[in-house]
């Protein structure tokens, strides 16, 4: 297993967060990578700190801040197992719920590329809520994905398929649309928000809006450019 953890000046929250992962997957081999989004705090003296007894802890650094979409990327191509397990840097998501959704996949068989959390009882102010309410509406009503909630940091995915997802900044909010693109299953979860224990939020409710309708437009065109997916065999020629 590889969880990706992208953090953007969170390292207050990381010396909680790694503690808990570490805890959560305690009975299953695992690596731990934190992608700091170009941080200017204490990140990298925490990750270092904790090093010692946290086995396959890893600090992945962007020099300058890419975003969370890129931090995730860069996670991926960094990681060495085959399921990858991604989780907020801010302390809000809860790994407590990884063991579910590993052995979620793990039973749903190859068919199925995604595990999803659809977070309940959010702590975000009532503004930002019915914002990412009123988003998912939109979004699950113009991509038919099924999902509730596809801005949950918590999410358990093939890395083979997620390599084969086509890339762009934003594409983190996007990836039930585009795994179904893909011709895989997914599934959800219901996991419980909590509430974030230092700092503040990287954005804002409505610096996002005209980029979401673009790449929902954008998501949208892909699902429709590719409307059926071969199954492919290879045919033994025998003499």
């Amino acid at each position: 297993m590889s969880v990706i953890v992208p953090a953007r000046n969170e390292a207050d929250n990381l010396k909680v967060l790694v503690r808990e992962i570490q805890s959560a997957l305690s009975a299953t081999a695992h690596e731990i990578l934190i992608v700091d989004d170009g941080s200017d705090d204490h990140t990298a003296d925490v990750l270092r700190d904790l090093k010692s007894d946290v086995a396959g802890l890893r600090h992945i650094r962007h020099e300058i801040p890419a975003g969370q979409s890129a931090a995730v990327r860069s996670g991926l191509l960094n990681a060495r197992g085959d399921l990858i397990l991604t989780i907020d840097g801010d302390g809000e998501n809860d790994p407590a719920y990884f063991p579910a959704m590993i052995d979620k996949i793990t039973e749903a068989g190859p068919g199925t590329a995604l595990i999803a959390g659809q977070r309940l009882g959010r702590k975000a102010s009532f503004s930002k809520r019915l914002a990412s309410t009123l988003a998912n509406r939109v979004r699950s009503a113009f991509l038919g994905d099924g999902v509730r909630d596809s801005g949950c940091g918590l999410k358990c995915l093939r890395r083979s398929v997620f390599l084969d997802l086509p890339y762009f900044d934003g594409w983190h909010r996007y990836l039930p649309a585009l795994v179904l693109r893909e011709g895989y299953g997914i599934d959800v979860i219901d996991v419980v928000d909590r509430q974030r224990r230092h700092g503040v939020s990287k954005y804002g409710i409505f610096d996002r809006a005209l980029v979401g309708i673009l790449d929902l437009c954008g998501v949208w065109w892909l699902r429709r450019r590719r409307r059926r997916v071969p199954t492919i065999s290879e045919i033994t020629l025998e003499d």
